[in-house]
């Protein structure tokens, strides 16, 4: 993120420092895709994109970091992007980046090269900023940071916040973009300094860090430094440079990539010269470099023009609550066509406040769905067909229910589907074309039963074993817009319970389908927290999708069983799976221990299930505010989303646990014996340093038991129940 080679110009030219104390008693504006980015550079956990799902280290270093904030006198306010308005001429580009980095480290690491390896993962640049949104909001909520999801872009929010009359914010800090906004002094970046001090107690030689206020600095960027810098350019050349030499907002002037003109490297006073040459007019910069074919495929002089024009004319939302242009008394009709379709005031409400994520409403918004590449590749054809076929009646749903609650406009809406692997292929629908309306289909869940109802999975399931409970479910057409829903618990439930009719757990009379009593098996097993609940019902949607199977997915990817007869690789490789839809127990720390293509790629399609999952119950819940039929005065958004299945993501590092410990056990002569267990124990621990094995080993046999249970259940739905069987019996030798 940030303008290209902008900031190692500003660090030797133009870059001031301050002590962070000076910033006392302020509130900072963060835009926090850029405070992500900076957190994430030095790879905090540098292997975490070959684990997929979030970071194992990040958190504790995130925590540590606002508490610094806060004994500085700093008042944090972090703002998010919303929907989309950049220009992208390859939205595949960096997925594609990402996945073939990752496949070039996982090669250096068979060739037990760790160290090389590892260094190659720092650079897959992922998980990348937008990954991690939701795993950033969770913790600003639970640490009582302020925070707000911006209509469109959070440098023009934070420009709003700063430029008011009111000033929102004391200062803001972001990248070097926030220029173009009109913020004319950002911070760009906070050294904060630590020492260390220890070991506080006996017997261990753990050390800890201890925060240096007085040592700790931050540094700025002054808009006329810059500008005296440049040759006292003028503001608005300074604004034609930055955009012309690259970012999010614009691709790079084509000529500046000429090696023949500019050598390996082009510096940002080479931008200012190139747009001074021809008579500062990027219009005539661009008919002076007519014949560069890319500069014709990108229209480049047309997305100009529309990128200054959405800068000046971002969609803000006002300390009133209304979503406008800033300064829309100038702003021109047709603004959308710059920034993006708009989407009612109070959908943008519950994207501000957390309560749902940007990434429906994009789709509906813009009309396209564009499905990128995952962490691994997504080279198999059981994810590419997962991604294309099995999901697309999940993404459809999630969009009726959407814009059937919005006016005529969306709901006669045409989508568009491309996939990073099949660029030539573009599928489409209508919205007005499916049918039965999923809203429709589900229009009867209004029950309202006061504080006693819990909002989880079991309770859903559970209770409409009560036939008499689940009759009283069914909420009259005439009782509907007169019972508002007003708690938490209600909220929450009656979501819970549109989202499993949605996916067949529950028929039009409220009554549990076989794959629900399927569903009700596994839940009754496998405990009651959230996470629990998430794995059970992740496994349930495999069993149904075929693919919670041992079969060969993954045709010439790394870290699949390998000792002992293919009957143990087999076994090996169905238990591991299983274990990728729990969580690990590990330390705050980054992760440290064996890694496996072949698990990253399983997780990868539990990943993309359970994002799609997500978006069905959130659709199910906005679509119940939206109609009018929950109460909106409240304040609690974010405990309603947290407490919706399918939040937080965890990784596949439970499945490499598993297989480590059961593929090393088929290296001795008798696996099943209890010394070999315990001394096998002993030694896996040691490979996974920050693991507590003996705690993430319990939970996946529980996991197991659970899963096996719904198989058993399901019966001929699933296929291979003998072989099933036969896994269950060898794990069990093997505990």
């Amino acid at each position: 993120m940030g303008v290209t080679r902008f900031e190692e110009w500003a660090d030797k030219r133009v870059v001031k420092s301050m002590p962070i104390t000076c910033l006392a008693d302020s509130v900072v504006g963060f835009d926090a895709s850029y405070y992500l980015d900076r957190l994430l550079s030095p790879a905090v956990d540098s292997v975490s994109s070959a684990l997929g799902g979030w970071p194992l280290g990040l958190e504790s270093n995130i925590v540590k970091e606002l508490r610094n904030f806060q004994q500085a006198g700093i008042t944090p306010h972090f703002v998010f992007n919303g929907l989309d308005s950049e220009i992208r001429d390859d939205p595949f580009g960096p997925s594609l980046s990402w996945a073939r980095t990752n496949a070039q480290a996982f090669e250096i690491y068979e060739k037990e090269l760790p160290g090389d390896a590892i260094e190659m993962f720092k650079r897959s640049g992922s998980p990348n900023s937008a990954a991690l949104v939701e795993f950033l909001k969770k913790i600003l909520y639970e640490q009582n940071v302020t925070f707000t999801t911006a209509p469109y872009s959070a440098l023009a929010q934070l420009a709003y916040y700063r430029n008011h009359p009111s000033q929102f914010v004391d200062a803001v800090y972001g990248p070097p973009e926030l220029f173009l906004y009109g913020v004319d002094k950002p911070i760009t970046r906070f050294d904060l300094t630590y020492e260390l001090v220890g070991p506080h107690e006996k017997g261990t030689s753990k050390k800890t860090t201890r925060f240096l206020l007085e040592a700790s600095v931050f540094r700025w960027i002054d808009r006329q430094t810059c500008l005296d810098e440049l040759g006292r350019i003028s503001p608005d050349l300074f604004d034609d440079a930055l955009l012309l030499a690259g970012s999010r907002l614009l691709r790079r002037f084509p000529p500046l990539e000429n090696q023949a003109i500019f050598g390996k490297t082009f510096s940002i006073p080479d931008t200012v010269n190139l747009i001074m040459s021809s008579g500062r007019s990027v219009a005539q910069l661009c008919n002076q470099y007519s014949g560069d074919p890319l500069l014709k495929e990108l229209d480049y002089l047309d997305n100009y023009r529309r990128v200054v024009t959405s800068v000046k004319h971002h969609i803000i939302i006002t300390k009133d609550g209304d979503i406008e242009p800033m300064d829309k008394d100038r702003a021109p009709s047709d603004v959308h066509d710059c920034v993006g379709q708009r989407l009612p005031e109070e959908l943008n409400m519950y994207l501000s406040r957390g309560m749902v994520r940007s990434r429906v409403l994009n789709w509906l918004a813009s009309g396209k769905v564009l499905v990128a590449a995952p962490n691994d590749g997504g080279d198999s054809v059981s994810y590419q067909n997962l991604v294309r076929t099995q999901l697309e009646p999940l993404r459809k749903q999630a969009l009726s229910l959407l814009a059937d609650s919005l006016n005529r406009y969306y709901q006669r809406k045409e989508i568009t589907t491309r996939y990073w692997f099949d660029h030539s292929t573009v599928t489409k629908f209508n919205i007005k074309d499916l049918l039965p309306s999923p809203k429709d289909s589900i229009a009867a869940w209004n029950a309202s039963a006061g504080e006693f109802i819990p909002g989880s999975l079991s309770f859903a399931i559970r209770s409409l074993g009560d036939s008499e409970f689940a009759a009283r479910t069914v909420t009259p057409k005439s009782t509907r817009l007169t019972n508002t829903l007003k708690t938490i618990h209600e909220i929450k439930a009656n979501t819970v319970w549109r989202f499993l009719q949605l996916r067949g757990y529950i028929d039009r009379q409220h009554q549990l389908t076989f794959w629900g009593k399927v569903l009700e098996t596994v839940l009754s097993t496998v405990g009651h927290e959230q996470d629990q609940e998430k794995a059970a019902i992740l496994a349930v949607e495999l069993m149904r999708f075929d693919l919670l199977t041992a079969d060969t997915m993954f045709t010439g990817y790394s870290g699949a069983p390998m000792r002992g007869t293919d009957l143990d690789k087999r076994n090996c490789m169905l238990v591991s799976r299983v274990a990728c839809l729990g969580k690990i127990h590990h330390q705050s720390r980054g992760y440290s221990g064996p890694l496996s293509r072949h698990m990253l790629a399983y997780y990868s399609i539990v990943s993309v299930l359970q994002a799609h999952l997500r978006d069905l119950v959130e659709m199910s819940l906005v679509t119940m505010f939206l109609e009018g039929l929950v109460d909106r005065e409240r304040e609690d958004w974010m405990e309603i989303s947290l407490g919706l299945p399918f939040y937080t993501e965890h990784s596949c590092a439970l499945g490499v646990v598993m297989m480590t410990y059961l593929d090393e056990l088929c290296t001795r002569e008798d696996p099943t014996s209890e010394v070999t267990r315990e001394e096998m124990k002993i030694r896996t621990e040691g490979w996974f340093e920050y693991c507590d094995f003996a705690a993430s080993q319990k939970d996946a046999f529980h996991l197991w038991n659970a899963v096996y249970q719904g198989v058993k259940m399901a019966g001929k739905e699933v296929k291979a129940q003998n072989d099933w069987d036969e896994v269950n019996h060898w794990l069990s030798q093997r505990r």
